[in-house]
């Protein structure tokens, strides 16, 4: 599923500066960005279930305001993706925590201080109970 023009279910990221945080979630995640008028369209990947977004940047007529989100990304290798997050300007709130019957799981937060949350899945089980 690519990120333009996709009118499903997505997310939106508010960043104060786009490179630093672009160049946060392209190393750590993958991601794929796409200039989309005055925001960036964001692939993640088609590598599973998940969904497409997007990034903009804060200005004085857009604030944040509200509320955020906490998003969840499935990784291969929780312990890699820590390092990954400090080496590109990011903080994680602990390192990967072992949960029955999940994973392993870790919060943390990209240079911008949004919440995110990573998960190590345990082999053979699905990302989310049906």
């Amino acid at each position: 599923m690519s990120a333009e023009g996709n009118t499903m279910a997505q997310f939106e990221i508010f960043a104060n500066d786009f490179a630093p945080m672009r160049t946060f979630y392209e190393s750590v995640f993958g991601w794929t960005f796409v200039r989309n008028g005055s925001r960036w369209a964001i692939s993640t990947g088609d590598q599973g279930p998940g969904i497409d977004g997007s990034m903009v940047e804060l200005t004085e007529k857009i604030t944040i305001g509200t509320p955020g989100c906490t998003l969840r990304m499935v990784v291969s290798d929780a312990q890699e993706t820590y390092g990954a997050v400090f080496v590109h300007g990011g903080k994680m709130q602990s390192s990967p925590l072992p949960v029955p019957d999940v994973g392993l799981l870790a919060f943390g937060e990209d240079p911008d201080g949004n919440v995110f949350e990573v998960v190590q899945l345990v082999p053979d089980e699905p990302p989310y109970q049906a």
